[in-house]
C-alpha cells in the first residue's frame, strides 16, 4: 500500500509517517528541497531509508504542489490514501501567508490528488473550521460557522475545508483536531501554540509568589485540548477503517475544560501559585463590541497592553478566545473508535510532561544570550569609581566577559592598577581620570570617550561619597549635603544627560546608578548621603518613563553595606557583616543581564514596606537604632571607636544596613 502526505516534516505529519510506515508500505512525503541532513534526521526518527519513504520535491504554494511530470507518473495510480496536513497553524500569522498556504494551498493539493488518481483523500482540518460558534458544533455541520472574520486562522481553515467538500471528486474524510499539545508520554512538543503561550505568564508568577499563596484569575471559556498521540493514532485508525468516507470527525475532548482549570493544572504542574478567585470574563459582554475597539484604536492604549502582554509572551489574539463560546459535539468519532482503545488521555495524567518538556526545551528564555558575555561583549561600558571597591570589582567582570571598559575616576595611579589586573586577565581597557563632581570635567569627558569609541553601552554611576553624621552635628556643616549632592547627584546626572542623546538615537543602552539600601530604610545619620542617592533614584524613575519606548534602560541598585574605603573612617564597620566588593559586583552582573528596574536585598524592601505600612512605629524603631549607634570618633572630631555587644548584634540581625 502507498501513501503522499503533504506536512511530513511538521509535528503532527512526521508522526503520521511514522505509523504509517508500520503498516509496511510505502510513504511518499512533499519536501521542498531535498536537504541531505533534514532528510537523513527524518529517516533516523522513521527508522527507515528512501525505499520505504520517497521524498518528492514541490511546494505547497505552487500548482500540482510543483511536483514534476516524472514524479506524477511515478505517483500515478498508486497512492491509496492521501493526507494533506501541510498548513499554517498559527493564530498570530498575517492573513496574506495563511491564504497563500492554507486556501491556495488544499487546491494545489487537490489538484494533484485528482491527477493522479488518488484513492481516498484525508484533510486535516481544524476545530478553528467552526469559527466562533456559539453553542454545540456537530460534526455534520459546516455552513453553519460564524465569527470567522475576528480571525484570518479560522477564516482559512474554514475555507479550505470548503474546497475539500466542494471541489473533492475522489472519496474523502476530513478530521478536526482540538487544540494539539504534546506527546502525551514524553511531552514533546514542536512549537509554542495553545496553552502554551500562558506558560510563560505562570512561570513568572511561580518566581513572584510562593505556591500557597492564592491568587485572582480569569474563569474564560471552554479550551479543547488533545495530545499528539491521540490524534496521530486517531487520524491512522479513522483512515483505515472501511465505511467512513464523506464524514467528518472531531478529534477532542469530549468535555473541554475552562480556561482557568487548564491554568491552574499547569500551574500546580509548575510549582506556581493557583487562581482560587476566578473572575468570569463573560462578565464583560455587557460593555459593547465597539467601545473595546474604539479602546484598541488609541495608540497609548494598544502599546501598553502589547508591553505588558509582550512580558508574559502572550500575544494579543489569544484574548479573541478567552470567551471561546463553542463545544464540539464528536459522538461520531467516539463511535467510530470504539473498540480500537483509542481514547483522549485526561490532562491532568500528562500536564507535568507537558511543562517539563517546555521549561526543559522549549521556554524562549533559553534561546537567549541572557550571559553577561552575552550583554556586553565587544561594547562599550563606563565604570565610574574604576579605582577601588565596588567599581574596581565590576570593572574586572566586565572586562573578563569581553567589554571595552572605559575606567573613570580621580586618581590616575590607581586606576593604572586596576587597568593591569585587567590586561593580566587579557581584557581590554581604557584609562579616563575625571572628577566627577567637576561639571566641566564630566562633559570633557564623555566628549573624549564619544570621540574616541563612538558610543556608550552602558554607563555603570558608581562614583559616591558617603558622609555618616547625625543632623545635629550637622548644623555648621551645610557643605556636607553640598558635597554628597555634587557626587552623587549633579555628577551622577550629568553623565546621564551625556550619555543618553546618543542612546537615543541608537534605541539601545543601560544606565545603571548604584544607589543605597539606606534610601529604602531612611538610614538615620546618613541624612546627607541618603537625600543625595534618593535624587537620584527620583530622577531616574522618571527618565525610565520617558525613555521607555526608545530601548534605554535603566536600573537602579539599592546597594547594602559594602566593605570599601569609603567606609574606613567608620572603625564600627570593621566588626557588623558587610559585602565583599566582589559579592557587590555580583549584583551589578545580575542587572547588566537581567536588566531589572531595580536590585535590592529583602532586608532592603522590608524596610521600605515597612515605612510604608506602619510609618511611626517604623520611626521609633529607627530612632532606637539612632541612639544606639552613635556618631563615629571620625565625624566627632575625635579619635578611636569601639563596638558595644549589642551594637554588633543589631548589625547582625540587620545585615547589610547603613547604621
Amino acid at each position: 500500500m502507498a501513501y503522499f502526505v503533504t506536512g511530513a516534516t511538521g509535528f503532527i505529519g512526521n508522526r503520521l509517517v511514522s505509523k504509517l510506515l508500520e503498516r509496511k508500505g510505502t510513504v511518499y512525503f512533499l519536501v521542498r528541497r531535498k536537504n541531505a541532513k533534514e532528510l537523513k534526521k527524518l529517516y533516523e526518527r522513521w527508522g527507515v531509508d528512501a525505499s520505504r519513504a520517497v521524498a518528492i520535491k514541490g511546494d505547497i504554494t505552487r500548482k500540482n504542489l510543483g511536483v514534476s511530470a516524472a514524479d506524477m507518473k511515478k505517483l500515478q495510480g498508486k497512492i491509496k490514501h492521501f493526507y494533506h496536513l501541510a498548513a499554517i497553524y498559527d493564530i498570530t500569522a498575517p492573513a496574506k501567508p495563511q491564504i497563500k498556504t492554507n486556501v491556495e494551498g488544499t487546491q494545489n493539493t487537490l489538484d494533484l490528488a485528482h491527477k493522479i488518481k488518488a484513492g481516498c483523500f484525508h484533510m486535516v482540518s481544524s476545530i478553528a473550521a467552526a469559527g466562533l460558534y456559539k453553542g454545540v458544533f456537530r460534526e455534520d455541520m459546516f455552513e453553519e460557522a460564524t465569527g470567522l472574520e475576528e480571525s484570518p486562522y479560522h477564516k482559512t481553515k474554514h475555507d479550505s475545508e470548503g474546497l475539500v467538500r466542494t471541489n473533492c471528486t475522489i472519496p474523502y474524510r476530513i478530521y478536526r483536531p482540538g487544540v494539539v499539545v504534546g506527546d502525551s508520554k514524553t511531552g514533546e512538543m514542536g512549537k509554542i501554540d495553545g496553552p502554551y503561550y500562558f506558560f510563560k505568564m505562570i512561570q513568572k508568577t511561580r518566581r513572584l509568589l510562593p505556591q500557597w499563596m492564592p491568587t485572582i484569575g480569569v474563569e474564560g471559556g471552554r479550551i479543547n485540548i488533545v495530545p499528539v498521540d491521540f490524534v496521530v493514532d486517531a487520524l491512522d485508525y479513522l483512515s483505515h477503517k472501511r465505511g467512513l468516507n464523506g464524514q467528518c470527525f472531531h478529534l477532542t475532548e469530549s468535555n473541554a475544560r475552562r480556561i482557568g482549570d487548564v491554568i491552574n493544572l499547569f500551574a500546580k504542574a509548575g510549582h506556581a501559585p493557583s487562581m482560587v478567585m476566578r473572575v468570569d470574563a463573560r462578565m464583560f459582554n455587557f460593555v459593547p463590541p465597539y467601545l473595546w475597539k474604539t479602546l484598541w484604536a488609541i495608540a497609548p492604549v494598544r502599546r501598553v497592553v502589547q508591553a505588558a502582554l509582550k512580558g508574559y509572551g502572550l500575544p494579543s489574539e489569544v484574548f479573541q478566545f478567552i470567551n471561546y463560546p463553542t463545544k464540539y459535539d464528536n459522538r461520531k468519532t467516539l463511535a467510530a473508535l470504539k473498540g480500537s482503545g483509542i481514547e483522549v488521555p485526561p490532562l491532568e495524567s500528562y500536564a507535568a510532561r507537558l511543562w517539563d518538556y517546555w521549561e526543559r526545551n522549549m521556554d524562549p528564555d533559553l534561546f537567549k544570550n541572557i550571559t553577561l558575555r552575552g550583554r556586553v561583549e565587544d561594547r562599550v561600558v563606563m565604570v565610574t569609581g574604576a579605582s577601588s571597591g565596588i567599581g574596581k570589582a565590576a570593572a574586572l567582570r566586565v572586562a573578563a566577559a569581553g567589554a571595552k571598559v572605559i575606567l573613570v575616576a580621580r586618581k590616575k595611579d590607581k586606576l593604572v592598577d586596576t587597568q593591569k589586573e585587567i590586561a593580566d586577565n587579557k581584557g581590554r581597557s581604557f584609562i579616563y581620570p575625571c572628577d566627577i563632581s567637576d561639571l566641566d570635567d564630566v562633559d570633557k569627558l564623555i566628549k573624549a570617550v564619544l570621540k574616541d569609541h563612538g558610543q556608550i553601552d552602558v554607563l555603570l554611576n558608581n562614583a559616591g561619597r558617603s558622609i555618616r553624621r547625625g543632623v545635629a552635628n550637622s548644623f555648621d556643616r551645610f557643605h556636607d549635603f553640598e558635597r554628597t549632592m555634587q557626587l552623587n547627584y549633579f555628577g551622577a546626572l550629568r553623565l546621564i544627560m551625556g550619555v543618553l542623546p546618543t542612546m537615543q538615537a541608537r534605541k539601545s543602552g543601560h544606565i545603571i546608578n548604584i544607589s543605597s539600601i539606606g534610601v529604602l530604610s531612611n538610614a538615620p545619620r546618613f541624612s546627607a548621603y541618603v537625600a543625595s542617592k534618593a535624587a537620584l533614584d527620583a530622577f531616574t524613575r522618571c527618565a525610565a518613563a520617558e525613555f521607555s519606548h526608545t530601548g534605554v534602560h535603566f536600573t537602579t541598585i539599592n546597594m547594602p553595606l559594602v566593605r570599601t574605603p569609603m567606609i574606613a573612617p567608620t572603625k564600627m564597620y570593621k566588626n557588623v557583616p558587610t559585602k565583599s566588593p566582589e559579592e557587590a559586583a555580583d549584583m551589578v552582573v545580575e542587572a547588566i543581564v537581567d536588566q531589572p528596574k531595580r536590585i535590592a536585598t529583602r532586608l532592603g524592601i522590608a524596610a521600605e514596606i515597612l515605612h510604608l505600612l506602619v510609618p511611626k512605629t517604623t520611626e521609633l524603631g529607627m530612632n532606637e537604632a539612632f541612639r544606639l549607634f552613635p556618631d563615629s570618633a571620625a565625624a566627632r572630631g575625635e579619635s578611636g571607636d569601639e563596638s558595644s555587644p549589642e551594637q554588633i548584634a543589631v548589625a547582625q540581625f540587620t545585615r547589610g544596613i547603613h547604621w
